[in-house]
């Protein structure tokens, strides 16, 4: 690998052969068994297990709300989660499922028309979402088959780990709307004639919701679920994740150094802080970039300046890293 890989001056002549860069590391800092919960978060998921209700995280982004989900469903031997990604165009129905009325239109303007093609039916229109789909998997097929369009596979009832990511993006009534749901966990089909669909209690789903503020929930919505506020750790919390996610340092000195920065820079008057996935990333960076080097930061002063687009991301804030680390 020749590193870098972009430079000040292009070359003369286009390459023969494009350059071969590194593999993804998106894996390495997601991979379910490296996850390592605090003892409190652990509490908090026992209590939302034993009581089925869904459980719902806040904390810094970064500190690992939606990843807790992922390691749930692993830890438990659910297979994949299902997740739902909140905008702020999400309305209550959205969670369940979507309705195709524009191509069921188009298809009805077509029949008029004499166009030849295979008849669908109303059901084929639908595509579940991820609680919809989840509620759906807990019933044996024979009791819902009649709603399942021709690309939806089911064979027989299991549980499944459901995540609603980032609900505080969702407009304020979101969450009022999706209150009985969420708490009996069914939900209607207008366009299949209303039909309810009902979890069974045996494999009623496990639903984990994360938000970045709990203030700008309802309370009412507060009241359904378990909560708890991921931590940020501190450093001792943070070796052990690291070397969780990356492995162990040859050098602890790297390691400690750069803890040291990287909590400088939390700690100054940063708009926004960098996060424990930032920090990851930014240990990767250093490794890459310095593989002869056991600590990158020691035989080379000006790493620090050189990988810090990867700790700070806001233009008034890299001037102020810049104040804070000389």
């Amino acid at each position: 690998m020749n590193f870098p890989f972009y430079t000040e001056a292009p070359p003369k002549s286009p390459r023969k052969e494009p350059v071969e860069l590194p593999s993804s590391h998106k894996k390495t800092q997601t991979r379910p068994e490296a996850y390592l919960p605090d003892a409190g978060l652990v509490k908090a998921v026992n209590v939302a297990l034993l009581l089925g209700q869904p459980l719902l995280l806040t904390g810094e982004p970064g500190t690992g709300k939606t990843q807790l989900a992922h390691s749930l469903a692993y830890q438990l031997g659910l297979g994949e989660l299902l997740k739902f990604e909140t905008k702020s165009t999400s309305i209550a129905r959205d969670l369940f499922y979507i309705y195709d009325a524009l191509g069921r239109f188009h298809d009805a303007q077509a029949a008029q028309l004499g166009e030849k093609g295979t008849p669908k039916q109303s059901v084929d229109y639908l595509t579940y979402n991820a609680l919809g789909e989840a509620i759906i998997r807990t019933n044996p097929l024979e009791t819902v088959q009649n709603y399942l369009p021709d690309s939806f596979e089911h064979t027989e009832p299991r549980r499944s780990v459901v995540l609603i990511d980032e609900i505080d993006k969702a407009p304020r009534d979101f969450p009022n709307d999706i209150l009985n749901e969420i708490e009996n966990l069914y939900f209607r089909i207008p366009e299949l004639g209303n039909v309810k669909i009902e979890a069974t209690e045996q494999m009623s789903p496990i639903l984990v919701l994360t938000s970045n503020s709990e203030k700008s929930l309802p309370e009412a919505f507060l009241r359904r679920c378990i909560y708890y506020n991921i931590p940020f750790p501190d450093k001792t919390r943070l070796t052990q994740i690291i070397e969780a996610r990356l492995g162990t340092f040859s050098s602890s000195d790297f390691l400690n150094q750069a803890l040291e920065v990287f909590l400088r820079l939390r700690e100054g008057r940063l708009r926004k802080k960098p996060s424990t996935a930032e920090l990851l990333n930014w240990l990767m960076v250093l490794r890459e970039m310095y593989p002869e080097s056991e600590n990158p930061i020691a035989a080379h002063p000006e790493s620090v300046s050189d990988t810090l687009s990867s700790l700070v991301k806001m233009a008034e804030d890299q001037e102020t890293a810049q104040r804070i680390l000389n």
